[in-house]
């Protein structure tokens, strides 16, 4: 992956089940995202890193888009943590981790048949907002 981690992609779905829309900012406040519908939810932020999908593609032997999985932030590193309490920074926004996103039977549709497989352990993280902001493709991300 990249020399310095990045936000490399901003999604967010209006409407559930309706389509995604690509971002180059999106306003994250402390229940979500605005503009996604899991805004104030129990999920309010999803994260996939751009390494768990390449290694899900290897398996698939297909590409994953990083719109596929329904993630709201795509960011390059090889792999997020799964284990709640960390802290991930995209730029000055600083998000904590909750826990796993495990795929669900809707990933066999909008990446593939045997995506729901190979995403397991690799679909992304969910987490809530400590310090909202706005979040640009580009801007830097770090663990901790």
């Amino acid at each position: 992956m990249a020399d310095t981690p990045s936000v490399t992609a901003l999604h967010v779905v209006p409407a559930r089940g309706g389509p995604q829309r690509a971002l180059d900012a999106v306003e994250v406040t402390d229940a979500g995202l605005v503009g996604d519908h899991h805004l104030g939810g129990r999920r309010p932020v999803t994260v996939v890193a751009q390494g768990e999908l390449d290694a899900a593609a290897a398996e698939l032997g297909a590409p994953v888009a990083c719109g596929s999985t329904y993630r709201n932030v795509t960011v390059s590193l090889d792999a997020l943590p799964r284990e709640a309490g960390g802290r991930l920074h995209l730029g000055a926004v600083v998000l904590e981790l909750q826990g796993d996103c495990a795929p669900c039977g809707f990933m066999e549709r909008s990446v593939g048949p045997g995506a729901k497989a190979a995403l397991v352990q690799r679909a992304g993280i969910w987490a809530t907002v400590l310090v909202p902001g706005t979040v640009r493709v580009g801007d830097p991300v770090r663990v901790e």
